[in-house]
């Protein structure tokens, strides 16, 4: 059995934490095929700390939402202590520390893969996560800043020595962003260097990609991120062919729809129709993913605004 800290884990497989991606929908989606820890979306520590009526419903979940983590965002002591203590209440499993985010607004302010550039700086953030945490604390970073500054074993053994309980690491450097390769080299020498449990992230688009990061890196766990857009299924399929070598088929089209439609309609729940709508077009995209001639329905699915609108497209593809 997999620990992280006080936390066991009966499966390695993790939801990444994604902004405007992994809410309660779609985590009890993923959950539902395989996926064993999750993170609600990527919280700035600002936003926590004014405890908006967004923030406390991106914070929203259910008793079979477990084991369940929280990613924070920050880089100043007083509101990621701010945060800390707004999140107290709450029934996480987890905090990780987000080290790794390569978005401009995230980096200008400092927040993110910019700590990269200051280990020192993410050691003493990290320090004060630890120590005012009652749930073991992780780190998610990447490899470094750019290809002539790779500093990722240096970056976490000062993640290591503050205490940290689990890292994750992606396998691309912060200007890479999600483009190039996936260096399993450098992973592989950030596993060798640590003693506490680490899981790679990057391009686990299929269950034989899955096996390939285990195989070249040796980490501990794996977490999925852009590989799960519109595709659930992926936490089964790498479970089945981690045991067995066998690859599973994929889903029949009514799966697909029936999935979708269930998605759908958590969302409206979730949300409200409106926001709802408007939040599920972009998986309606990643849904409908290499099915021929399928142009025009994502032209008109981008211009609905009803859950009876969005059914009949759905139901168009069957």
């Amino acid at each position: 059995m997999l620990k992280i800290g006080s936390l066991k884990l009966k499966s390695n497989l993790i939801l990444a934490p994604m902004a405007g991606i992994t809410d309660l929908p779609f985590r009890m989606l993923c959950r539902r095929f395989g996926a064993e820890l999750a993170f609600v979306e990527m919280i700035n520590c600002r936003s926590i700390s004014h405890k908006s009526r967004k923030t406390k419903h991106m914070l929203s979940t259910l008793p079979q939402d477990r084991p369940l983590g929280v990613q924070i965002l920050g880089c100043e002591e007083k509101y990621i202590l701010k945060a800390l203590d707004v999140l107290r209440p709450y029934k996480f499993n987890i905090l990780d520390f987000n080290a790794a985010c390569p978005a401009k607004k995230v980096v200008r302010r400092g927040e993110g893969a910019a700590l990269l550039k200051e280990p020192k700086k993410l050691n003493k953030l990290l320090k004060l996560a630890v120590k005012n945490s009652k749930i073991p604390v992780t780190v998610k970073m990447r490899l470094g800043w750019d290809k002539d500054s790779v500093n990722a074993r240096e970056t976490a053994l000062y993640a290591q020595d503050a205490g940290v309980s689990g890292l994750f690491v992606h396998g691309r450097t912060k200007t890479q962003e999600y483009g190039g390769n996936v260096d399993y080299k450098l992973i592989a020498e950030v596993k060798k260097a640590l003693d506490i449990p680490v899981f790679a992230s990057g391009d686990i688009f299929s269950a034989q990609l899955a096996k390939k990061m285990l195989n070249e890196t040796h980490c501990d766990g794996l977490v999925v991120a852009r590989g799960s857009f519109g595709n659930p299924w992926i936490f089964k399929e790498i479970k089945e062919f981690l045991r067995t070598g066998r690859i599973l088929p994929r889903p029949e089209r009514s799966e697909v729809i029936k999935v979708m439609l269930e998605h759908l309609h958590a969302s409206v729940s979730f949300y409200g129709e409106r926001n709802g709508i408007i939040l599920f077009r972009k998986f309606f995209g990643w849904y409908t993913k290499g099915i021929r001639d399928i142009r025009p329905l994502r032209e008109q699915s981008s211009r609905l605004k009803t859950r009876l609108e969005m059914e009949a497209i759905i139901n168009l593809l069957s």
